[in-house]
């Protein structure tokens, strides 16, 4: 079965990623900034048997990447997977910007994930899939922008949008595809309890266009559902 590498693996749309690749039989490498710490994910490890590798890595660490893909296991990654992410601190809007944060949210909703692509890069262009997905937001969608707010979630998740579309023209001529999914507001930490989406009916619905993914679909910006979202 194909092998797939999940980042922010420890608690919501990742974990629910492995939790559900693992079902259906993948090889899941699973990172995270302290995999030790993270106790449901080391159950899943412990029912896997073998087919879930834990690795830690920060995304927002550079050598703490370069560190990561250096003790990864295997030489093939079929699809790539960041899902690592931070949504920043309240007050996010004009006249109560926390620039301080705002850094930080850059550094790993866009840093991180190209920080993961360089580094995996050679692995994943060695596959059959070559695929590599981001998972942004529709707050990262200029065209869809009617409410203001969460300045530095926002700027992130447009940010590494147009990252990711630029990625896929580069790494055309390796076939590598590169693809970001909006997954809907989901209940998690960051989606909090009055989102519309399950973690489960989130990744469900993503696993599904992740599934049919190929060249013809790289540099594009997909909803959960499968359907395009506006840029």
């Amino acid at each position: 079965m194909p092998t797939i590498l999940i980042t922010g693996a420890n608690r919501g749309l990742g974990l629910e990623f492995t939790r559900q690749y693992l079902e259906e039989g993948y090889a899941v490498i699973a990172a995270s900034r302290n995999p030790g710490a993270a106790h449901r994910l080391r159950q899943l490890e412990r029912d896997s048997k073998g087919s879930l590798t834990l690795l830690e890595a920060d995304v927002a660490d550079s050598a703490s990447v370069r560190a990561a893909a250096a003790r990864t296991p295997t030489s093939v990654i079929d699809v790539l997977i960041n899902c690592a992410g931070v949504i920043g601190g309240d007050g996010q809007t004009i006249g109560s910007i926390d620039y301080h944060d705002w850094l930080r949210v850059l550094d790993v909703n866009v840093l991180g994930a190209m920080r993961m692509c360089e580094a995996f890069l050679d692995r994943v262009a060695q596959s059959d899939r070559r695929l590599i997905v981001t998972i942004t937001s529709g707050m990262g969608s200029l065209a869809d922008n009617t409410s203001g707010g969460f300045i530095a979630y926002r700027t992130s998740k447009a940010a590494v949008n147009m990252a990711m579309r630029t990625a896929a023209i580069d790494l055309r001529s390796r076939g590598i595809s590169c693809v970001v999914i909006n997954p809907g507001w989901v209940k998690t930490d960051m989606g909090g309890p009055n989102a519309k989406l399950s973690p489960e009916q989130s990744v469900t619905a993503m696993r599904r266009v992740i599934a049919e993914l190929g060249p013809n679909d790289s540099g594009r910006f997909y909803h959960y559902d499968g359907r395009e979202y506006p840029w």
